[in-house]
């Protein structure tokens, strides 16, 4: 499957239900938040990963996704280009299904790692426009 298909997008809104938002902040005005609020209210388990964070939506945010107690579906990241390679690689050798790397978020070398290791792969995309568009 390729980075971006329409496959994969419909793929990860399905069957991805356990996200880990990495860069998930408690401030409301932040992207993270809203689309992160969003995925709740449509009945997605939302996992806060941040090391700057205790708590987001009154429940414990993770330092890393390792620390993370569950299986995760789908990782989607709210960094810097320059840190999702890190994140990405992370994802890969926990067993998430699938990463999403958010508007403005490209690491092609990274997206390309996560799809040889065989998750699904979103890039430079952002999950709520996705998923108001089906």
């Amino acid at each position: 499957m390729e980075i971006n298909s329409r496959q994969a997008i419909a793929r990860i809104l399905d069957e991805c239900r356990t996200i880990a938002v990495v860069g998930l902040s408690s401030k409301p005005s932040r992207a993270s938040n809203s689309v992160s609020r969003y995925m709740r209210e449509q009945g997605y388990k939302v996992i806060a990963v941040n090391p700057n964070e205790e708590k987001v939506f009154g429940e414990k945010s993770y330092p890393t996704l390792s620390d993370v107690p569950e299986q995760i579906d789908l990782v989607d990241v709210f960094r810097r280009s320059e840190e999702a390679g890190e994140v990405v690689d992370e994802a890969i050798r926990l067993g998430a299904k699938a990463v999403w790397l958010q508007e403005g978020v490209i690491d092609r070398a990274a997206a390309e790692r996560a799809l040889a290791a065989g998750l699904l792969v979103v890039m430079d995309r952002c999950w709520l426009k996705e998923h108001i568009r089906r």
